[in-house]
């Protein structure tokens, strides 16, 4: 009965004594691999996110997947903005993404017509796109320089008339003056004449040499003397009491004069009138006349300061806290053959509408967004001076160390 129950039993396996056993793993050694085998896996994550190598960057290009999709703050893009690949992959939570467009410092000039040059038609373009201009150089001149120029021509005419006319007047002031004088000397000594002839008379008729009609005839003579040397007097007064420049005759050839300067500077304002300037320095970027069209109401030309550009980038309201004034900017575009570079310059305190919008009219959205100028390093201004408004992506590292240009 009892080897019947032991023949039940299962399959036993005696080994030899001298048989070599098997080394069994520590406890303290298995619980040591479980630990570090997730610290190992999670370092392996991090550093293939990281430098995603050429493997993991095909697996994400297989299967559509982003970096950082499913964390609670992923990597936020805008709907509308399709990104590279190249900065696709590369992208960092702590980068902020934004549209972009390629200016020149200070923005595009718009060159107008001046102000009431009415009707006027252009006559002469003095530039061509690409030239580079200083402030107040001609751009182009209207089909009214030449009435302008003949008005100018008659006020220097006016104006030389008056200011000869003040000239003569001051002379012929001098000239009563001096005739003034002469006459009063001539009248004194009249008076003195007949003053002494009014004497000798008055001692004849004494002596009874001469008649009564002789003395009152030599009385009467001496009065009209004194009477012309008051008149002289009052005559001469009237030109010496007060300067030259202050007689009213003179006063009134230079009233004219300057009224004629006047007409001059109104007709030489009239002139610029004729001509187009430049605004600031710049380059010309286009024309938008022809000689012999009208100056069009969006202006005759645009320029701007291209030996400096700008990108003005437009950052979503929610991720303007993280970017700061010096941050490091990428800025790529399909129509560039390489990235260019800048810095955080200027960040806009109010908030607007999405102005620079996706070429798909199906993404668009109304968001509403922060404007960001970035000044571009010197190397980029180079290649981007010839993209003006070019569209471009913009990638703002907000978690590297602030550089400040000045």
């Amino acid at each position: 009965m009892v080897k019947q129950q032991e023949s039940d039993l299962p399959l036993q396996i005696n080994y030899p004594e001298n048989a070599p056993k098997t080394p069994k793993m520590s406890f303290k050694m298995k619980y040591l691999i479980i630990l570090i085998l997730p610290l190992f896996m999670f370092l392996g994550a991090v550093l293939g996110m990281y430098f995603q190598p050429p493997g993991l960057q095909k697996f994400y290009i297989m299967t559509g997947l982003e970096p950082g999709a499913g964390s609670k703050s992923p990597i936020a893009i805008p709907p509308e903005i399709n990104l590279p690949k190249e900065m696709e992959l590369t992208l960092l939570p702590s980068d902020v993404v934004g549209l972009a467009k390629i200016i020149p410092q200070g923005d595009i000039a718009i060159v107008a017509s001046p102000y009431g040059a009415g009707d006027a038609r252009v006559a002469k373009i003095n530039v061509s796109i690409g030239d580079e201009v200083s402030k107040d150089d001609p751009l182009a001149y209207l089909d009214n320089r030449d009435t302008l120029e003949s008005a100018v021509l008659l006020a220097e005419a006016g104006l030389a008339v008056r200011e000869a006319s003040v000239i003569q007047t001051k002379h012929a002031v001098q000239a009563s003056r001096d005739e003034a004088q002469a006459s009063l000397d001539l009248a004194r000594a009249s008076a003195v004449d007949a003053q002494a002839n009014f004497e000798r008379t008055q001692a004849l008729k004494d002596k009874g040499l001469t008649t009564a009609a002789a003395l009152d005839s030599a009385k009467s003579r001496q009065l009209e003397t004194l009477q012309s040397v008051t008149r002289a007097e009052a005559t001469l007064a009237r030109f010496s009491s007060i300067a030259i420049e202050e007689q009213p005759d003179v006063v009134v050839a230079e009233r004219n004069f300057e009224s004629a300067k006047a007409e001059l500077a109104r007709a030489k304002l009239d002139l610029n009138r004729s001509v187009v300037r430049a605004p600031i320095d710049g380059t010309i970027l286009d024309i938008h006349v022809t000689p012999g069209q009208r100056p069009p109401v969006d202006g005759i030309m645009e320029m701007g300061n291209t030996r400096q550009m700008m990108a003005e980038v437009e950052i979503w309201q929610d991720r303007i806290v993280e970017v700061q004034v010096g941050q490091p900017v990428e800025l790529t575009a399909n129509s560039l053959k390489e990235k260019l570079l800048g810095t955080v310059q200027q960040i806009g305190i109010t908030v607007g509408r999405q102005g620079l919008i996706s070429d798909d009219a199906a993404a668009n959205s109304d968001a509403r967004v922060f404007t960001v100028l970035v000044k571009l390093d010197q190397a980029s201004s180079k290649i981007a001076s010839r993209y003006t408004n070019l569209e471009a992506i913009a990638r703002i590292d907000s978690g590297a160390s602030i550089r400040l240009d000045k």
